[in-house]
């Protein structure tokens, strides 16, 4: 007859087994163990608890930035709970084991089919194009294939072949120069001005071509200001170029960012596959293609723009597979949810979201710049066509904002754009020549500081080189953010710039006249500055207004230095006390 366990028992008590002692290491905490109890750059000896390990991670996570407020970032910081779900059903999934996973496969092949559609390919084609990690793998696709179309073409000329350059803006992204330096690609560095908004000059781009480029980098949406580049004004003076030299250099568009936004919120803008002389496209979805990191496409015009010699053939995973892209092994999981994101929303929920997101970057712009102590580098939110900060363009933003909310539309008409300049949903950000001049020890440097006192990240840095005497903030909008997220920040951001002045002992007291009524509440604060900014000021006017914003924000200290008053204790002793400044 078996025994039972009970049987069984005694015995393997006696060699250790069928019994649970309690030992130090099975405490969570008081255990001893911790990123100090030993070398955390030497391989761990012991193993511990799973719960230990698990705690002792997430202890240590609780010292990073809270995504949702982090708004130096462009990748999604959110999704859908459903969208998560799958995400986790399929975290052992290898995106390249297309024989093991076929279900998978069909849906890579759907989402190129997708972007193909969305990106205007040519009807009736086949997609050819890949997923891949991120945009930064799609640019240097993108650019090995038109280094190899450059190469056999010259060899079949019999040309020297030995000196390929990339011509390419200044404010370009790392990912567009590390792609020249790792595959031996001399980089053509376009200088950038006020003039051609910190973007790609397309006159002085067509300088720097000769019969050794390979062909150009187009960035749609600049990750330092947010502008989108002229693909089709690029395309035009290339077509010329070709006309007169017999030059045929092809563009390849980054549009890691943009590439999910213009084909809903700005649909009138000729940038994809519409534009004969693009040949390839990259584009980021963890970005605005609303999916967690990490993951990116590239997709190219027809077959023949993507040689032959970069694609392999494999048949260890099974089958016979092709593959080329840069990474191997790719999880499925971010795909997965790409797609899950692509038949959730489709063409009017991505427009909704781009709409929300452009609407809220441009209440933030347009109130920052009506307190006359920041000036937007960003266009998004001016009239189409006018660029850069005066008073008249102060005005004329502040003015379109306030009569785009007078006209109703749906929140997935994306004729909502139309009065207002292309451009991500960017905030770039700086003091104004006004308050430098008034208060000259200004720094962005410590606003960006105090501003993570209150959990916001926003990063101040110089712009592109031959530019980079300026220092900008930046704010980026997404998914996520809200129009009581925009109030909070604006609130901060005040907060900090009068903080800022309090420590450096300069206050605006003396110099403030009349200020707004007061009103604690900052439910509908970012459009309150904004409207109260739809008029002309003088100098000698924003230092009222300036007050007036301040006053309107409940918990912002007095401007005037609060002096500590001596009050007796019962025994005799003094001590000091300070007004309540809030």
């Amino acid at each position: 007859m078996t025994e039972s366990i009970s049987d069984l028992l005694p015995g393997l008590r006696r060699m250790g087994m069928g019994q649970r002692r309690m030992t130090v290491t099975d405490m969570t905490y008081g255990s001893g163990v911790s990123e100090s109890s030993g070398d955390v750059h030497s391989f761990p000896k012991k193993s511990m608890p799973a719960r230990n390990a698990y705690q002792l991670i997430h202890d240590s996570l609780k010292f990073d930035g809270d995504p949702t407020l982090n708004c130096a970032t462009f990748l999604t910081t959110w999704m859908e709970p459903e969208a998560e779900k799958l995400i986790m059903e399929n975290l052992g999934k290898n995106r390249v084991d297309i024989d093991e996973y076929e279900a998978t496969e069909r849906i890579h092949q759907r989402c190129l089919a997708h972007l193909h559609e969305l990106w205007s390919g040519e009807q009736g084609k086949d997609a050819t194009g890949t997923v891949t990690v991120g945009s930064s793998e799609g640019i240097m696709l993108g650019g090995l294939a038109m280094k190899w179309r450059w190469r056999q073409r010259r060899q079949a000329e019999g040309k020297d072949a030995s000196r390929p350059n990339i011509v390419f803006g200044a404010n370009a992204q790392v990912a567009l120069e590390k792609t020249a330096r790792y595959f031996d690609i001399e980089s053509r560095l376009v200088p950038v001005s006020a003039e051609s908004n910190f973007c790609l000059d397309t006159r002085k781009a067509l300088e720097m071509i000769d019969e050794n480029t390979i062909g150009l980098y187009v960035i749609l949406g600049s990750t330092y200001t947010g502008h989108y580049e002229n693909v089709e004004e690029m395309a035009r003076l290339l077509d010329k170029l070709q006309e007169e030299t017999g030059l045929d250099v092809p563009i390849h568009v980054d549009g890691a960012s943009g590439a999910f936004i213009a084909p809903f919120a700005h649909p009138d803008l000729r940038w994809d596959f519409r534009v004969p002389r693009v040949v390839s496209i990259s584009t980021s979805g963890h970005k605005f293609g609303l999916t967690y990191p990490g993951i990116g496409w590239v997709l190219w015009r027809a077959p023949e723009y993507l040689p032959d010699g970069l694609t392999f053939e494999l048949s260890y995973l099974g089958g016979v597979e092709k593959t080329f892209t840069l990474n191997f092994s790719h999880p499925a999981c971010f795909m997965i949810a790409q797609y899950y994101q692509f038949i959730r929303f489709g063409r009017e929920g991505y427009t909704r979201v781009m709409n929300a997101c452009l609407y809220h970057a441009r209440l933030m712009s347009v109130a920052l710049e009506a307190t006359g102590a920041y000036e937007c580098i960003s266009d998004m939110h001016r009239p189409r066509g006018q660029h850069g900060f005066s008073e008249e363009t102060r005005l004329a933003a502040a003015n379109l904002f306030a009569n785009s909310l007078s006209i109703p539309r749906s929140g997935a008409d994306p004729a909502a754009n139309q009065p207002f300049n292309y451009g991500l949903p960017e905030v770039a950000f700086r003091f104004t020549d006004w308050f430098i001049e008034k208060h000259p020890k200004a720094n962005q440097d410590v606003i960006s500081t105090l501003m993570r006192v209150r959990g916001w990240i926003i990063p101040n840095y110089p712009l592109p080189p031959d530019t980079n005497h300026l220092r900008v903030m930046r704010v980026v909008i997404k998914e996520a953010s809200s129009e009581d997220f925009v109030n909070r920040l604006v609130r901060d951001l005040m907060w900090a710039t009068q903080t800022m002045l309090d420590m450096q002992s300069q206050t605006l007291g003396e110099a403030l006249s009349t200020p707004l009524a007061k009103n604690t509440s900052t439910s509908d604060l970012a459009n309150s500055i904004a409207r109260s900014g739809s008029i002309t000021m003088s100098d000698d006017m924003k230092h009222s207004h300036w007050q007036g914003i301040l006053d309107k924000i409940g918990e912002l200290k007095d401007s005037k230095a609060q002096q500590p008053k001596m009050e007796l204790l019962d025994n005799g002793s003094k001590k000091s006390v300070y007004e309540k400044s809030c």
